[in-house]
């Protein structure tokens, strides 16, 4: 049975206050928070068994190395990857995009094209304007609608013998449109391109199978789903990821080295050069098994279930408008009061405890096909409550008062 009221009390900082005010947060969409058993794995790595990994012949090093490759074998397990050496640490999401886009700068050529879609981070849309600089190849863009979906006819009409990579995140940071990625997949490798999605926002509310959406890339950050910032995954299959060169060099990445010629590690530490976010690697599997603890599909039929309530508190308001209306979306509502600048609105709700983004959350392109500065944006996870919901509306509600 999904008990919310048990699972919170694995957080410890939903306990505190902010402002005098019970803590609401609601910027899971930036970070998630951690539990109680990551945050005792931590601590525990840094005072039983601290030690830098690989080739260690001592008994902490060694003991550090088994954690460390154990936790990259739960994570090719969580995401179904055929190898464990598939599974590519890195400080997150935005590495492993640009890890990928590094390599491809030796692939590309004038006349190659690239499509990024119109709900893009700026982590997902930069690092492929750089390449393009770089190789000579062309930028497209998949538009979307006033819904927030994406136009896949649109799509469709883009893809050509010259589209070598698909970029497409897998749900909108800003409105949590939920994108079909397989028939993009699917669609892009028809014509024999690559495709990475950005598995930021996805990860904390499903759990993906990168064999069965057949994808060549896939990203994450632990941070967004209860486990440490500055650590993540790429998933790459491993026929691409031997085609692609090192990002870095440095040790670990290497197999011999002299002054005349360096040759390379195997996968996957051809593209893991130094000394690893070691503590950080670990407790990323810690945050695996406790999610998956609680169970996807739990935590996916509750959030649906705030979204829902949410969207229909917020919807009384009036004045209030809510950005990204897809049926496909997940906890995340982007909103405006008519006449109110978002930050305004996101000052008085911090001033009540209540913790929400505003914004053009790294996605200014979406800001400007709505012709708004940004949005407040509220973000739910699988520890919040109802009666956090019911604190936002009245925050909001006396926000829209004093404001107005």
């Amino acid at each position: 049975m999904f008990n919310v009221e048990h699972i919170r009390q694995d957080f410890p900082i939903l306990n505190r206050q902010v402002n005098g005010k019970p803590l609401v947060y609601f910027d899971n969409a930036a970070t998630s928070q951690t539990p109680q058993q990551v945050i005792d794995v931590i601590v525990d790595y840094y005072s039983n068994y601290n030690a830098n990994i690989h080739r260690g012949v001592h008994s902490l090093s060694q003991e550090a190395t088994d954690a460390y490759e154990q936790a990259r074998l739960k994570i090719q397990k969580h995401f179904n990857a055929k190898h464990a050496h598939e599974i590519i640490y890195t400080s997150g999401t935005t590495h492993g995009i640009n890890l990928i886009a590094n390599g491809f700068s030796t692939l590309l050529k004038k006349g190659d094209e690239i499509i990024v879609s119109a709900l893009e981070h700026h982590s997902n849309i930069v690092p492929w304007q750089m390449l393009c600089e770089r190789s000579g190849a062309t930028l497209k863009v998949i538009p979307m609608n006033l819904e927030g979906e994406l136009i896949m006819s649109e799509y469709d009409k883009l893809l050509s013998e010259n589209t070598k990579l698909v970029f497409v995140n897998h749900i909108s940071n800003a409105l949590g449109t939920i994108n079909p990625i397989k028939y993009i997949i699917d669609e892009a490798h028809k014509v024999g391109a690559a495709v990475l999605i950005d598995g930021a926002q996805s990860c904390p509310h499903i759990k993906p199978d990168v064999q069965a959406l057949d994808v060549d890339f896939y990203v994450v950050s632990a941070h967004k789903m209860c486990g440490p910032t500055g650590e993540g995954m790429l998933y790459g299959k491993e026929e691409w990821l031997n085609k692609l060169p090192p990002y870095q060099g440095g040790g670990e990445m290497i197999a011999e080295v002299s002054f005349e010629k360096t040759t390379y590690a195997d996968l996957p530490h051809k593209f893991e050069a130094g000394t690893p976010n070691i503590c950080g690697g670990i407790a990323f599997g810690a945050a695996i098994d406790y999610m998956n603890g609680i169970g996807f599909d739990a935590i996916a039929a509750y959030e649906h279930e705030l979204l829902e309530y949410a969207t229909i508190k917020l919807s009384e308001i009036e004045g209030l408008k809510i950005y990204g209306t897809s049926k496909h979306k997940t906890s995340v509502i982007s909103f405006n009061l008519d006449g109110i600048h978002p930050y305004d609105v996101g000052t008085i709700l911090d001033k009540l405890g209540i913790a929400v983004r505003t914004g053009h959350h790294c996605a200014q392109p979406i800001m400007d096909f709505y012709k708004i500065p940004g949005t407040v944006r509220a973000s739910f996870a699988f520890y919040n409550t109802k009666e956090e919901i019911d604190a936002l509306v009245s925050g909001v509600k006396k926000a829209k008062m004093m404001l107005s």
